[in-house]
């Protein structure tokens, strides 16, 4: 792929090859990334102790088996489409109308019609259709695993349908661990994945980039980006994260139809499930000219970047998540009260296990773990002074290597808001 000068006074983008379009010319073996993820599952099934899983959010569907189908829909409507696995059988119960989406996947063995247990389809008898969706559910997983009292770990699914499948004597545990500590181990295979969502994704910020002019609104350039990672055949942007000028202070504003002025600092989080459904997550704060940033803009500029850098060089495979906190950069006491919430996260489908957490933060919210190699995290900043005008979003993403990291996200920063 050619090398593009981001910070060249105009990017000429035509010609560039949209990287999904295509798989197999990337060279992914994708019935390998899908073996891979079922495998990483079952094994962490068995490591806990769970007999089946019944999975209801679309992204753990789509991990495990690689289907995909309306996923913010089904999000919303659990169990409207759901996955039984066991250590020997794959079964895809999809929703109405949508069977053959599950077909043609070595990752299912068999694609069955689901059953919407929803106060949405049953209205005022959602109880009875839990009982009798519990009912099958527990009847199947008799069959597939010889056990009455199985025990089944669950993810999403409503209290109802919980509460009934215990009292169909299934021994119910949340299934959230063995399947986050799958996704947070990445296969070579699966790597390429998550650099061709990325590499997309930054095509769609490089074009981003080149609209900015004061006079647009933050939702008419944020929408250049979407439209790019739809174009891309990526899936869908997570949030809404990107704010111009005073709303760049705090951080969290939804993007708005606010007007972007001359010489505002523009703050962007990605937040793109893109290529094969893989996330990615890197920020970046732009300038919308004409004139130079001011001397505060390259100052929270820096800071940002400086934190970001500093808390990349420190990770490394076996450090524990207490000795990460412990040593991370020191978040100078005027901009402590704005600080991003964590310090970084891991990434995968979408952001996820685990969370490192400030230092002064680990008391209260952090938890012990090691990083290990294979795992995709996104290093954090957010540089904004409580009170003030403007602030800073920056964020890398970086693979765990054996001996270190490698930097996965190759968007260039700002350089005339490093000098």
């Amino acid at each position: 792929m050619a090398e593009l000068d981001w910070h060249a006074e105009r990017s000429d983008l035509q010609g560039l090859a949209q990287l999904d379009r295509a798989p197999e010319v990337e060279g992914i073996d994708l019935v390998a990334v899908r073996t891979y993820r079922q495998q990483r599952v079952r094994q962490k099934m068995a490591e806990y102790g769970v007999d089946a899983v019944i999975l209801s959010d679309p992204v753990n569907i789509r991990y495990a088996t690689g289907t995909r189908n309306m996923q913010v829909f089904s999000m919303r409507n659990a169990p409207s489409r759901y996955l039984l696995l066991t250590q020997n059988r794959s079964i895809l119960f999809e929703f109405t109308g949508c069977l053959h989406l599950g077909e043609g996947y070595e990752t299912v063995d068999e694609v069955r019609p689901s059953k919407t247990a929803s106060f949405v389809a049953a209205g005022p008898h959602i109880a009875e259709r839990e009982r009798a969706w519990a009912a099958e559910m527990a009847d199947t997983i008799h069959e597939l695993t010889g056990l009455k009292d199985a025990t089944v770990g669950l993810e999403r699914l409503n209290a109802g349908t919980a509460i009934a499948l215990k009292e169909a004597g299934l021994n119910v545990v949340d299934a959230q661990q063995p399947v986050e500590m799958a996704r947070a181990i990445k296969s070579p295979e699966e790597m390429k994945c998550v650099i061709a969502s990325l590499r997309a994704t930054e095509i769609g910020v490089g074009k981003l980039r080149e609209a900015i002019r004061p006079g647009l609104t933050e939702a008419e350039l944020w929408s250049v980006l979407h439209k790019s990672i739809i174009a891309q055949n990526g899936d869908y942007v997570e949030t809404r994260l990107l704010n111009a000028g005073a709303r760049t202070n705090p951080w969290f504003q939804e993007t708005s139809d606010n007007v972007i002025g001359a010489n505002e600092l523009i703050a962007l989080d990605t937040d793109v499930v893109g290529c094969h459904g893989y996330y990615a997550d890197f920020s970046r704060t732009f300038h919308s000219g004409p004139d130079r940033p001011t001397d505060t803009q390259r100052e929270l500029y820096k800071v940002a970047y400086e934190q970001v850098h500093y808390n990349m060089g420190i990770l490394k495979p076996g450090m524990s998540f207490r000795e990460y906190a412990d040593r991370a950069w020191n978040i100078p006491d005027r901009y402590y009260a704005n600080r991003y919430y964590l310090s970084a996260h891991g990434c995968g489908m979408t952001g996820e296990y685990p969370y490192l957490y400030h230092h002064g933060d680990f008391p209260d919210a952090g938890y012990d773990g090691v990083v290990e190699p294979g795992m995709t995290l996104c290093v954090e900043s957010y540089i904004g002074e409580d009170g003030a005008k403007e602030g800073v979003k920056l964020e890398q993403q970086i693979l765990i290597t054996e001996t270190g990291i490698e930097t996965l996200s190759m968007f260039p920063f700002e350089a005339h808001l490093l000098t």
